[in-house]
């Protein structure tokens, strides 16, 4: 993979605090949400927070098929992420991303019931700018 390509894509999951998450409903139909970024331990592994009673976790929960699109609308550049969700309800993991505030959306606390962690894990990324259109395997991001 070209360096460049690999630092566009890097910079795009590091400045935008919006992704757009995909999952597929009940009838095999696509559906997407904007969601903000939580964190990210590295390219392959991404997190969001959200509500365990939302629809889009008990479509994971039912199928964990998932896509997480990064975009530099001005710049047209995209990196479509594609792989899998688990829908995380333990605490530590729901503590690693709590924030202070977090508590106006889940009044418990942490250990709300209602509030849950998807963690993305990526096996490819499409890349986009301008003409150019390429796909890589995750592990490819990883090389020198």
């Amino acid at each position: 993979m070209d360096k460049k390509i690999r630092s566009d894509i890097r910079g795009l999951r590091d400045r935008c605090s919006v992704a757009y998450v995909g999952s597929v409903n009940g009838e095999g139909f696509p559906q997407v949400k904007a969601m903000l970024v939580a964190e990210h331990d590295d390219m392959r592994v991404q997190y969001f927070s959200t509500n365990t009673s939302s629809k889009r976790a008990a479509q994971f929960l039912e199928n964990p098929k998932a896509c997480v699109y990064y975009c530099h609308e001005r710049e047209f550049k995209g990196a479509l992420f594609t792989g899998t969700i688990e829908v995380c309800t333990d605490h530590d993991t729901k503590a690693m991303i709590w924030h202070n505030g977090d508590e106006m959306y889940y009044p418990k606390g942490v250990d709300d019931e209602d509030y849950c962690v998807y963690k993305f894990t990526a096996e490819t990324v499409n890349y986009y700018h301008g003409l150019g259109n390429s796909t890589f395997s995750i592990d490819e991001l990883y090389g020198d």
